[in-house]
């Protein structure tokens, strides 16, 4: 079910993942957490993909290690802040536009959405700000409350998703993209109070949570039905 396609930047090329239903369908461009594209990413693809999403998810730490991805525990966790403290966020946002431009390209892809996690939750967001999206999802972004002068220029449907008990993210910080969010048409954020940091991810136990990790998805998975439809 999975392929990889190529993305043809400027200055160089990179991987592409991509899981497809047959006949198509919408296409989610699905932005990597700080472990890479590894486990997590493939089975929230193939979560989309049974739900007829045609889903592509780039390698965005190419530029530093081309396909690098690890397990999701304690141990990997100081390489992950690491490729993260590397990455050059203003090549990784036009890195990720390429990519959303080769997914809307594909056969029988139509309306095309985001979902990042974790650090791709934030680079979503900032993508969004940058280019057309049909719908944006970011979950737990931590830079997403220190870059709201941008959210003017996103145009789209947004979901954000945080964790109320995120550790990484402090709940005052949650509360500032709860106000910016505050009256916007399109946009709405949720707020899972129990919820620590990466709490969706089941691939890694020292995050997972898995009811509040249940009652996002599910919001997720209404948000995407009602905006990508």
């Amino acid at each position: 079910m999975r392929r990889t396609e190529k993305v043809v930047v400027p200055d160089g090329e990179f991987s592409l993942h991509v899981w497809a239903p047959e006949g198509g369908g919408p296409g989610v461009l699905l932005v990597q957490e700080i472990f890479g594209v590894g486990e997590y990413m493939e089975a929230v693809a193939e979560d989309l993909v049974a739900l007829g999403y045609v889903v592509a998810a780039p390698d965005m730490f190419w530029r530093i290690e081309p396909g690098w991805a690890v397990r999701h525990d304690e141990e990997a966790l100081p390489q992950g802040v690491s490729m993260v403290s590397r990455f050059d966020w203003d090549k990784g946002v036009d890195d990720a536009a390429a990519a959303l431009a080769v997914l809307r390209g594909l056969p029988g892809v139509g309306k095309v959405g985001a979902l990042g996690f974790c650090f791709g939750g934030t680079l979503a967001y900032l993508l969004a700000a940058q280019t057309e999206l049909d719908a944006l999802v970011s979950f737990y972004g931590s830079g997403v409350p220190g870059a709201l002068d941008k959210i003017d220029a996103v145009r789209g449907p947004v979901q954000f998703h945080f964790g109320g008990d995120d550790p990484y993210i402090p709940r005052e910080d949650v509360a500032k993209v709860e106000q910016a969010v505050d009256g916007r048409d399109g946009m709405e954020i949720h707020v899972q109070e129990d919820g620590g940091h990466a709490f969706h991810n089941r691939k890694a136990p020292m995050f997972y949570q898995p009811e509040p990790a249940e009652r996002a998805w599910h919001l997720t998975v209404d948000f995407l039905g009602r905006t990508l439809s």
